[in-house]
């Protein structure tokens, strides 16, 4: 961000720098806090704005602690970021995906944040999608009954992580990065403007941002590529037309097609392992009730004159196939 009038970042000595040390140029300022630069506090918190856009949505490398320590307020005006010890890298395909977050955030589209926050990796695993969507609706509704000034991004994505986590869903830890660097953000915001409309400001500035981070930052390469893969696939087609052309021949009545559906095979699965359960949980209780029945009669051979040995091996057998059963159970987590 070295052509950025706004912002000043301390440049590094590279030749003082070692694996444990960190030396850049001295700098200093006001403290964002500092009463002295109230007046300024709007403009300020504009620049800060547009400029974690930028760190976001453009470059893919953003500032992961901006607390009021790490930010100063130099003489000619700017903002001076310091400690870098905390930073986020987001890639461009998660740039373009927290690009429609934020968009269906500021939408108030419930259904497009779903689809986002599953992109983004925040939610997952099996889905009750009409579930998840009414909770996501419900965060909107939220906030669209408070005042625009108190709306909160970094706030809305918390809630929406937590959601997840009865999936057990993992939060990439770069978006990790970025939430916190967000509520810190806000928090800054609204020390050098109380009054700053964070979610008016986005509808305005947001969109041509975040086109930055939608579109490809290079159309010949994305071309190119295109072509490729294209001219990849025509030299392929002729095999790929002879190799179908003979099946049909050798099958005479038409080509068969295999079909695999995922969830079909996880049915059955599932389906076999009940069944299994089933028959030996009807087993077990074979050999309960007729080690009963041994006792009850006494029948067969006695262990120490007292207990039928029939009907102790039929209750051991019980036993052990019970314990099955219950281990089983526990390791798929499932009744």
């Amino acid at each position: 961000m070295a052509d950025w009038p706004t912002i000043a970042i301390p440049g590094v000595i590279d030749e003082l720098v070692s694996e444990n040390v960190i030396v850049q140029q001295r700098s200093g300022g006001r403290r964002i806090d500092d009463p002295a630069i109230a007046e300024d506090g709007p403009r300020l918190a504009q620049n800060f704005v547009d400029a974690y856009l930028h760190q976001i949505f453009v470059l893919g490398i953003f500032h992961g602690d901006p607390h009021p320590g790490n930010l100063f307020i130099t003489g000619d005006g700017r903002i001076c970021f310091h400690d870098f010890g905390l930073a986020g890298l987001l890639d461009r395909p998660t740039r373009r995906k927290l690009a429609a977050f934020t968009a269906a955030f500021m939408r108030q589209d419930a259904e497009w944040l779903l689809d986002a926050a599953i992109d983004l990796g925040v939610l997952g695993g099996e889905m009750d999608r009409a579930r998840f969507q009414r909770g996501l609706a419900d965060i909107i509704s939220d906030y669209a009954a408070m005042p625009i000034k108190e709306w909160s991004l970094a706030e809305a994505f918390l809630r929406v992580t937590r959601l997840g986590q009865a999936q057990n869903v993992l939060v990439p830890y770069d978006l990790l990065i970025l939430m916190r660097a967000m509520f810190l953000a806000e928090e800054a915001l609204r020390v050098l403007d109380p009054h700053f409309q964070l979610l008016e400001n986005l509808q305005v500035k947001g969109p041509e941002v975040l086109k930055s981070a939608i579109a490809p930052s290079d159309w010949r390469g994305a071309f190119d590529r295109l072509e490729y893969d294209a001219i990849t696939i025509m030299h392929g087609l002729p095999s790929t037309l002879g190799t179908l052309g003979r099946r049909l021949s050798e099958q005479g009545e038409g080509l068969g097609i295999t079909l695999r559906v995922r969830e079909l095979d996880d049915l059955k699965q599932h389906l076999d392992r009940s069944s299994n359960r089933l028959a030996l949980a009807l087993v077990t209780l074979g050999l309960y009730v007729s080690g009963s029945l041994l006792m009850q009669h006494s029948i067969g051979p006695r262990i120490y004159d007292e207990v039928p040995l029939l009907a102790a091996a039929a209750f051991t057998l019980a036993l052990w196939l019970t314990w099955r059963l219950v281990r089983g159970i526990s390791r798929s987590g499932r009744l």
